[in-house]
C-alpha cells in the first residue's frame, strides 16, 4: 500500500469557494498537495496553493485532519495498488496574487465557484470534508 501525506486549504470569498481541476482524475479538488519530505504541513499547503492558483495565502485555522483508502482497482494507472492518503485541511485566506493556472501539475485549472454549485460539480470527496469542517466552525 502507498501512503500520502498531503495539505490542502478552503478558501471561501464572499460566498465563492476557490478549487483546482484534478485533470488526472477529471475531478475538482481543494488547492494543495503533497507534502515534500522534510517539509512541514503549513509550509506545503501555502505552496501548493501558489503553485495550483497563484494565489499567496495564509492559513487561519485547521479545519480537519482525516484519512481515506482508496483501493487498487480504484486507482487510476497503478491498479493493484492500494492509496492510503491522510489529508490535511486548513482554512487558508488570500493575501497576494492573481488567479492563475498551474502548468505542468497534477491540475490544470484553478477556478472560483458559488458554494450552492458544488454540489453538482464532479470532486473528490476532500472537498465535502473540507467545506463540512469549514461551515461547522462558522459563527451562527
Amino acid at each position: 500500500m502507498d501512503i500520502r501525506v498531503g495539505a490542502y486549504g478552503v478558501i471561501v470569498v464572499d460566498g465563492a469557494i476557490l478549487l483546482t481541476y484534478w485533470h488526472e482524475g477529471g475531478k475538482w479538488s481543494l488547492p494543495g498537495g503533497g507534502i515534500e519530505e522534510g517539509e512541514q504541513p503549513m509550509d506545503a499547503a501555502i505552496r501548493e496553493i501558489r503553485e495550483e492558483t497563484g494565489f499567496t495565502a495564509s492559513l487561519e485555522r485547521l479545519l480537519n485532519a482525516d484519512s481515506i483508502v482508496i483501493p487498487g482497482h480504484a486507482r487510476l494507472g497503478l491498479a493493484g495498488v492500494s492509496l492510503h492518503s491522510f489529508r490535511i485541511v486548513y482554512e487558508a485566506r488570500i493575501i497576494a496574487g492573481e488567479l492563475t493556472h498551474e502548468v505542468d501539475g497534477s491540475s490544470n485549472e484553478a477556478r472560483w465557484f458559488a458554494l450552492a454549485e458544488v454540489q453538482d460539480l464532479p470532486r473528490v470527496s476532500l472537498v465535502d470534508v473540507g467545506l463540512k469542517a469549514f461551515r461547522e466552525g462558522q459563527p451562527s
